[in-house]
């Protein structure tokens, strides 16, 4: 079953994080959102958490000529992460994807102004943290964020999808101290194949949604 629309997608993950975090599971909890896409997600989740919203600007690395199939991603300034069984498969090195980096390391600080101005990071040690996108598909961007979580020391850290390909949510199981997906159809192809309406989400709304719930948007110039 396909979901509306992204923010459907977040209700019906947020009711499921609620009965989740019943029994004291999240603590202090921080929503942060992976924009562009998982913010309409997160804005439900931390509306039904009674929790901050925040972001956590990450970028993909593409297969080259197939930017769409992720096989490596940045977070912040550090190193890229790359899916070393991908770049086996297509036969790539990670030197020669060197000016593919450097231009998403531009983007992710033009993001990371746009979105957060001169405010600060938000605080995460010691509270618990539920990182939230719209879908996983190889799962390349979520890992390079759950790493980068990891080294600030949470209390914990949640990762909360509304649908992913069951193979990566296995596989980031390892990564944070639980995994919240949905729906993991076995003929998953693509995250926004889940989705009624997957239009692309633009800098005006991650920007309003962070206002509307009191996050770090600046003022647009």
């Amino acid at each position: 079953m396909r979901f509306p629309d992204r923010r459907q997608a977040g209700r019906e993950l947020g009711l499921r994080l609620m009965e989740w975090a019943s029994d004291g599971g999240l603590p202090d909890p921080v929503v942060l959102a992976l924009p562009r896409g998982g913010v309409p997600v997160g804005a439900e989740v931390a509306e039904a958490l009674g929790a901050p919203l925040d972001l956590l600007v990450a970028r993909k690395i593409g297969l080259p000529g197939r930017p769409e199939t992720g096989i490596g991603a940045i977070v912040a300034e550090d190193p890229s992460l790359f899916d070393p069984r991908a770049l086996e498969m297509y036969g790539l090195r990670e030197e020669r994807l060197a000016p593919d980096v450097t231009r998403e390391r531009q983007e992710l600080r033009r993001r990371t102004l746009l979105y957060r101005g001169d405010r600060p990071a938000p605080a995460v040690r010691d509270h618990a943290v539920v990182l939230v996108d719209d879908g996983l598909a190889t799962g390349v961007t979520a890992r390079a964020a759950l790493r980068h979580l990891g080294r600030l020391r949470p209390a914990r850290v949640l990762l909360a999808v509304p649908v992913g390909a069951p193979d990566t949510v296995a596989s980031l199981r390892a990564e944070a101290d639980d995994v919240i997906c949905l729906r993991q159809p076995p003929d998953f192809w693509a995250v926004g194949l889940w989705y009624d309406d997957f239009e692309q989400v633009g800098d005006d709304e991650v920007i309003r949604t962070l206002r509307e719930h009191d996050g770090p948007a600046p003022d647009r110039p």
